[in-house]
């Protein structure tokens, strides 16, 4: 197969992959610079990007604005010349704010997920970024687009649809992700592009649909390309590189991991969610609460006097290697990563692998 650019307005990334947002810190500035440098699009993580600030614990909200706006900054410094984006859940408490931030240091494309981001228009309103909502079925991808033509008469520049062998939160019910045959991302992709075509042919205008969720090679990329997708979305490949912003302990996590390993979680935000099963994970579904572990309030759905652990602070942890009070999200094709690359060199191997579909 002949490698095809992605193009997202004005934007064209050389290779037709959107490395994954992947939050608490896994994704930060030099992982996202490494994949822009290599033409593919590089993504940063919304979620609690301020974690390492010294006033993080006294003014989240603010620590994360700032941590946005360094990553952001950090990333065009690094790659110049490299697609920049970034991916803020919708269901973050401070969504708006944190785009606003994105928006002003002039991100080339905002991802939005975890929930549907009906006011995202307004909020890039007269600047250059790019928007790209993320979902999992036509029916969201509809009501996006009709939300957006009616309030805003603006279409998403992107869609992204994800699958149910993505890491982390999943938007599938349980009974839905054991539906492998009905809600394989190749259908899930035909189902988008059908229900976006009546609002392609009102505006004249192609939207490039990026598709993820358990690819893990060339070939996984040709057949969701195959399928009418314009680009993918990998994330769990790029973890286990140099350039990851986690720490090695949680890179290890992953060449660690064998097939038996990947479990789905009921998040303590109300979604299932495919992580790594480990100590952490089996202690707190067995005996509940950790003792000292405070909410941070990062996102809307989270109920702190209900939930059995807070999800930031988790991975917060895992991030940083203390994975005896966390644990880390990933795909369901993790166990087939054996060892640490390049970012170069992953990118190699799955546009050589492309090739040879």
């Amino acid at each position: 197969m002949n490698i095809p650019e992605l193009k997202i307005g004005d934007l064209i990334a050389k290779v037709p992959i959107v490395q994954g947002g992947m939050g608490v810190g896994i994704s930060l500035s030099r992982l996202a610079a490494a994949v822009a440098n290599c033409g593919a699009i590089g993504v940063i993580s919304g979620v609690e990007p301020g974690f390492n600030l010294e006033n993080y614990c006294k003014d989240k909200f603010q620590a994360n604005m700032d941590g946005l706006a360094y990553h952001i900054q950090k990333a065009k410094e690094l790659a110049p010349n490299g697609i920049i984006g970034v991916n803020i859940m919708t269901a973050l408490t401070n969504f708006e704010d944190m785009v606003k931030v994105a928006v002003k240091e002039k991100v080339d494309i905002i991802f939005a997920g975890a929930g549907m981001p009906m006011k995202l228009p307004s909020l890039v309103k007269d600047s250059f970024t790019k928007i790209a909502p993320i979902v999992s079925s036509g029916k969201v991808a509809k009501l996006i687009c009709k939300q957006w033509d009616r309030k805003h008469d603006y279409l998403p520049d992107a869609i992204v649809v994800e699958g149910p062998e993505a890491g982390g939160h999943l938007g599938f019910s349980i009974e839905q992700l054991t539906d492998t045959e009905n809600f394989s991302l190749a259908n899930i992709v035909k189902e988008v592009l059908e229900a976006i075509k009546p609002f392609e042919e009102k505006y004249n205008r192609k939207i490039p649909i990026i598709a993820g969720g358990g690819l893990y090679d060339g070939k996984d990329i040709g057949e969701i390309l195959s399928a009418g997708a314009s680009g993918v979305q990998m994330a769990t490949r790029f973890v286990a590189t140099h350039e990851c912003d986690a720490s090695d302990a949680f890179k290890q996590t992953y060449i660690d991991a064998q097939e038996e390993d990947i479990m789905i979680i009921k998040s303590p935000v109300g979604m299932p969610g495919r992580a790594i099963r480990n100590a952490f994970v089996e202690r707190v579904y067995k005996y509940g609460k950790p003792k000292g572990i405070k909410c941070v309030n990062c996102l809307k759905p989270c109920n702190p006097k209900e939930t059995l652990y807070c999800i930031a602070d988790a991975l917060i942890q895992a991030q940083r290697g203390n994975l005896e009070k966390g644990f880390a999200f990933a795909g369901s094709k993790v166990h087939k990563i054996h060892e640490i690359k390049s970012v170069k060199e992953v990118i190699t191997e799955l546009i050589d692998g492309l090739k040879k579909y």
